[in-house]
This record gives structure tokens, sequence and C-alpha cells, in this order.
């Protein structure tokens, strides 16, 4: 049997020292779904404090909400947890669990995340940058970058 080598997307999000160890970041794409339609996304990246990469999409699994929209945090005071600002939900940072809150055992949706040659990497989703035409989420260039996800 034959194996077929594919090719995997790539996506260069950040320099690994933009992270320091224990710290958070969102970064705000467009999603282009099977029939064309354009969503705005948001993608949330931790550096753990073992020097480890997690992404997470950046929607509550409560209501639906951005992690970061209440308070504009991403992490709880202690920094052990992502908390949701508007329901104050707590998830495990390895897992993305909710461990306490009003959506208790639900996770977050994963997000593959890699380091690169020293570059933050989003792995295995067609990403297209965006030619800074569209704003979907009504805020300047240097909010984050803007990118089309495509599946």
């Amino acid at each position: 049997m034959q194996m077929m080598q594919q090719d995997i997307d790539v996506f260069v999000i950040a320099d690994e020292e933009a992270f320091a160890p224990g710290a958070a970041a969102s970064f705000k794409f467009t999603h282009i779904d099977e029939n064309g339609a354009e969503k705005p996304v948001s993608i949330i990246v931790v550096r753990t404090m073992a020097n480890e990469y997690v992404g997470y999409v950046n929607e509550c699994p409560h209501k639906g909400v951005a992690l970061d929209g209440g308070n504009g945090r991403l992490l709880s005071q202690d920094r052990k947890a992502l908390e949701c600002g508007q329901h104050g939900a707590l998830f495990d940072i390895a897992t993305g669990v909710c461990t306490d809150g009003p959506c208790l055992n639900k996770s977050l949706e994963p997000v593959a995340v890699a380091v690169i040659d020293h570059e933050v990497c989003l792995i295995g989703v067609k990403l297209l940058e965006d030619d800074g035409k569209r704003d979907p989420f009504g805020e300047q260039e240097e909010d984050g970058p803007v990118v089309l996800i495509t599946d």
C-alpha cells in the first residue's frame, strides 16, 4: 500500500517571543464556509507556563460570546484558567473543558497550534490573507491580523 503525503496548511500568526509564558491573545479572522458565506471568527492562543502553545475558537459554549468580550481579559486573575468575561465560566487551559460556571463540562473548540522556526502558527486550516477591503469586526488593522479561513 502506497502512502500519499498530504500538504498541511500552516499560517504564521505571531513571533514566539510575542507571548510571555502564561500569556494569551486573540486573533481575528474571516471564515468562509462551504457556501461562500463570510463569518468573523476569533482564535485564542495561549502560551502555558510550561512553554507549550494551545489554541481555541474564542467562543464560550454557554451562549456563544467571545471569552474576552465582557472584560477584555482571556485569563483568570491567577492565570491558571481561561475565563469568560461575561459569565465567569472557567476553562482548563490544556484541555479547553469548562471546570466552573454555567457550561460545566462543555469544551472550547480546539485549534491546532505549533511553533515552527520561532513563529506561532495555526496548523491544518486553509487561510488566505485579507485584502484589507473588508473589516468584519469594525476595527483598525493594528488590532490584529485579519485573514480568510476557507474550508
